[in-house]
């Protein structure tokens, strides 16, 4: 083979390198010596399926104790479309700015397996949230919601606006003997409207899907074309803060769903302890793309994504699986998500590649409620409920969260399907 042809072939691999990269690592670039500017739109079609059984604390006699009962199948549907720009602000420096369309994000809850009105839990109970009226627990006959075709909530809308800068400090395609690393910034506004759980939404009058919580979410990116693999890993976590339009359920005090709606705004009861307190997230992405097809020539190419997660989420009050029935902001349990993906990508021309990928993932099991009762503001060892009522925590509520009553979600699984058009500048 001549030198000459050997260098055209390795100046084809080098190109193939420049002209796709991993997903996970692809920057826009302006400046370039053959490309003075650099963007990229995409445009992504998102439906996500949930599912989950939720049980509850329950104190049988006949166990002689406390035992889980299975009461509810739990079922989230999301759908929304995606816009996403990636402009080149200098070389391998992109601004890249997205924002969603929820058309839907609709909840739904039935019986469990071998549940019905006849023994629910949740139609036995005597007691309101501040603990009063019940002389034998569990042996009343009030409902702590209905269970029935109209145990469903629907919410859509417009959703947050996020922004970043995403930076390649080394790029393959310029030194190969470097991999491709990526670090990138993103902030999340809150211009979503803001969700009251405390309104019941119907089909025809869906509420708001804004939780009004600022978002910043840091990450690193690497990846190393191998021949026809591109292994690739990530770091990420987001960092949360509460602004000033947050909801609170003391917006909404009432005595139908707090212990003590009077203490809301007292003493140590500001609204940044009763107020929402977002989770913080962090984890990893590792996987690889695996080129099928290219042909650089007509700008031509097939290739798969297999890839995997491990994510945890801290504990917070936020907007759970119960919040809806609950009509509040509910203590969650921190748990963690492990899923996996496979994806496809295919570019039959320079400017537009066409993508779809599924993914499943499992959530371990965590708490939906249980408040801390109160604080000790006079140093007595504990929360007095009656010589001191303004160490109890407003939010507290005696049919949930105490021992014996506080509900969990098992066997929670995530499915999500999307197809996307990628069309670069």
């Amino acid at each position: 083979m001549s030198r000459a042809a050997r260098w055209a072939i390795l100046s084809s691999l080098s190109f193939a390198v420049a002209a796709w990269p991993a997903e996970i690592t692809r920057v826009a670039s302006s400046f370039e010596d053959n490309k003075p500017f650099g963007m990229f739109f995409d445009i992504a079609f998102d439906r996500v399926q949930e599912k989950g059984r939720i049980d509850r604390e329950w104190h049988d006699d006949l166990a002689g104790g406390l035992r889980d009962v299975s009461e509810l199948r739990y079922q989230l549907v999301d759908t929304r479309l995606k816009f996403d720009a990636h402009i080149g602000l200098y070389q391998n420096l992109e601004l890249h700015i997205g924002v969603p369309i929820v058309f839907q994000q609709d909840r739904s809850w039935t019986f469990s397996k071998g549940t019905d009105e006849s023994n629910t839990t949740l139609y036995r109970n005597c007691q309101s949230p501040s603990g009063g009226g019940c002389a034998s627990p569990g042996q009343g006959t009030g409902h702590l919601f209905e269970v029935g075709d109209s145990s469903a909530s629907f919410r859509s809308g417009l959703g947050n606006l996020t922004f970043g800068l995403a930076w390649a400090p080394f790029v393959q395609a310029k030194d190969d003997t470097k991999p491709t690393w990526v670090v990138a910034f993103d902030y999340t506004a809150p211009t979503a409207a803001q969700l009251n759980p405390s309104v019941p939404t119907t089909g025809a009058s869906r509420g708001a899907i804004g939780d009004r919580v600022h978002r910043y979410q840091f990450s690193t990116s690497i990846s190393k074309r191998i021949k026809i693999a591109e292994p690739y890993f990530q770091l990420h976590y987001t960092l949360p803060y509460v602004g000033p339009g947050a909801y609170s359920n003391c917006d909404d005090a009432s005595a139908t769903r707090l212990s003590h709606p009077e203490n809301c705004g007292q003493g140590p009861w500001v609204r940044a302890e009763t107020g929402i307190h977002p989770q913080h997230v962090g984890g990893f992405v590792f996987g690889s793309e695996i080129t099928a097809f290219e042909k650089l020539a007509a700008h031509q190419k097939v290739a798969f994504d297999l890839r995997g997660w491990v994510t945890y989420t801290s504990q917070g009050r936020v907007e759970n699986e119960l919040s809806d029935m609950l009509g509040k902001l509910l203590q969650t349990g921190d748990f963690m998500e492990l899923g996996g993906q496979i994806g496809f990508t295919g570019q039959a021309a320079e400017f537009i590649a066409l993508k779809a990928f599924a993914s499943l993932g499992y959530r371990t099991e965590h708490s939906l409620t249980g408040e801390l009762v109160g604080q000790d503001l006079d140093g007595t060892g504990v929360v007095d409920l009656t010589k001191n009522p303004l160490e109890v925590n407003p939010n507290f509520d005696f049919r949930v969260d105490r021992p014996g009553a506080r509900f969990r979600i098992a066997e929670q699984y995530v499915f999500r399907f999307q197809v996307a058009a990628t069309f670069s500048f």
